[in-house]
């Protein structure tokens, strides 16, 4: 039988004693999350401690070069990175917006950290020193989604991969109760930060043709059309009628006497 200690008369058994040791730090470990991560998580959450304690690690050494240095803006971060990965302009900056708000220092329940919310083993693949400076985080996080974009050629695919890992995703979004909520913020998101496709114009007339159409169109609103010049066709006079060979003949004698 376990050790008992008497408190006011009345027995209490040894683990009711350890219960404290084990509670205190896990409640100051969730509360560490929430208030310095800027999230909501239970104080009496015991899944992913780990993450979320390494998560905590990593903010306290990047905290002392933040206060001393403030975090450029981050969209021209989130722009350089979509061109440089070739990734669909607007898809990174939806993408982070669900993530993390644009929050530089988020830690989410999981322990994800940063504008992309990397996970620690996520970023020690991805080889980020500092998942809270938003640089090297970004960049980051641009790589692992152009890959997903990569392998499976397909935005909706890409971005669940992105939260569920690729691993699970086997030709369509996952049904996890996250994944498929995730997937539809993110292209909702996008809706409102891709850029608004080109409009077609209208053929131009040629230079040619508007300044004829300049000058053959009156001057001012009561302008008379144009009329057009009257052509007039001569009038041909009758042939004089044939002289018969009788009445010729006088007419050549008498010629012929003057």
């Amino acid at each position: 039988m376990g050790r008992k200690r008497t408190v006011g008369g009345f027995d209490i058994p040894k683990w009711a004693w350890l219960a404290p040791c084990v509670l205190v730090p896990v409640v100051l470990l969730n509360v560490g999350v929430a208030w310095l991560g800027e999230t909501q998580v239970s104080p009496l959450s015991f899944s992913f401690l780990k993450t979320k304690a390494r998560a905590l690690g990593a903010y306290a050494a990047h905290r002392p070069a933040c206060m001393l240095d403030a975090h450029p803006p981050l969209e021209p971060l989130i722009a350089d990175a979509e061109r440089r990965h070739g990734i669909p302009s607007g898809l990174l900056r939806a993408l982070i917006q669900v993530e993390s708000e644009t929050r530089v220092h988020r830690i989410s329940p999981a322990g994800a950290m940063g504008p992309g919310q990397l996970m620690p083993d996520t970023a020690a693949m991805m080889r980020v020193e500092d998942p809270f400076d938003p640089a090297p985080s970004i960049d980051a996080s641009g790589r692992y989604l152009a890959e997903q974009l990569r392998r499976f050629r397909d935005v909706r695919l890409a971005v669940a991969a992105y939260n569920a890992g690729p691993g699970s995703v086997n030709g369509r979004v996952p049904r996890n109760g996250e994944t498929e909520f995730y997937v539809a913020k993110v292209l909702a998101a996008y809706e409102h930060t891709r850029p608004p496709a080109p409009r077609k114009k209208a053929p131009e007339k040629a230079p040619v043709a508007q300044a004829a159409a300049r000058k053959a169109r009156p001057s001012g609103a009561h302008a008379k059309p144009p009329v057009a010049p009257r052509v007039t066709t001569p009038v041909k006079k009758p042939a004089p009628p044939p002289v018969s060979p009788a009445r010729a003949a006088p007419r050549l004698a008498s010629a012929q006497k003057a």
